[in-house]
């Protein structure tokens, strides 16, 4: 796990319990919408196995549901055991749809190479210090033709928009964390890894570096959440 932040398992394991509410609230309720366009970014109709990496409580999994015929396969993956557990009481309603949750960290993936049609990742990211090299495991792990999406918060670039957002990020957003989650901490590390995030051309590098193809990106609700999508070819 020396490629994952240290503190970062045990702080969603923390934080679980009101991840759910905090995102609605910190996002008013964009968070939801966001999922929404990571799924239909992927085109999940008619693929057999798809992989969501960073599952959480199974937020982007039901939208998948929502989006995909039941012979789709979707798996989700986390390594955080709480979130996890949300995920398995959320899913529970769905026993008739082929569902799998499987706890490991994104740089072990526990299924062969070509094995999906499509991965995401939504805000699990830039959690992850060699971005590099899971993405080079997330490559390995699709199908040829298989499609990376990747939702992730970001920084938006009009001078305006950025002033709220840094003084909302930075200033209450630590302090709604403490109130609702009692992780106070949780709540600062928040904006730092959002600001400390590649910008869009450096982070587009990355995705190429790892062999994607066609790289797209799509800002949402005036940049502060990014879709970018990148497909594995021969």
């Amino acid at each position: 796990m020396n490629n994952e932040l240290p503190f970062i398992k045990d702080m969603f394991n923390s934080i679980a319990p009101r991840y759910d509410l905090l995102n609605r609230l910190l996002s008013l309720r964009q968070d939801v919408y966001w999922r929404k366009m990571l799924v239909k970014a992927i085109n999940i109709i008619g693929k057999k196995r798809v992989l969501d990496v960073a599952c959480g409580t199974g937020d982007v999994m039901l939208e998948m549901i929502k989006q995909s015929d039941k012979e789709t396969l979707i798996a989700g993956l986390d390594f955080s055991s709480r979130m996890l557990d949300l995920a398995k009481k959320k899913l529970a309603v769905h026993q008739k749809r082929k569902l799998q949750l499987v706890a490991a960290d994104a740089f072990n993936l526990p299924f062969k190479q070509n094995s999906f049609e499509a991965i995401t990742i939504a805000f699990g990211i830039r959690n992850i210090k060699n971005r590099l090299k899971v993405l080079k495991v997330f490559h390995d792990g699709l199908t040829v033709n298989g499609v990376l999406a990747i939702l992730e918060l970001t920084t938006p670039r009009s001078k305006f928009f950025l002033n709220i957002y840094l003084l909302y990020f930075q200033k209450i957003l630590p302090l709604i964390g403490k109130l609702f989650a009692g992780h106070q901490r949780a709540y600062q590390y928040l904006p730092e890894s959002v600001i400390n995030f590649p910008d869009s051309t450096e982070f587009r590098e990355i995705l190429i570096s790892a062999g994607f193809k066609k790289i797209k990106m799509k800002r949402l609700t005036f940049g502060i959440a990014t879709l970018y999508t990148g497909f594995k070819h021969e």
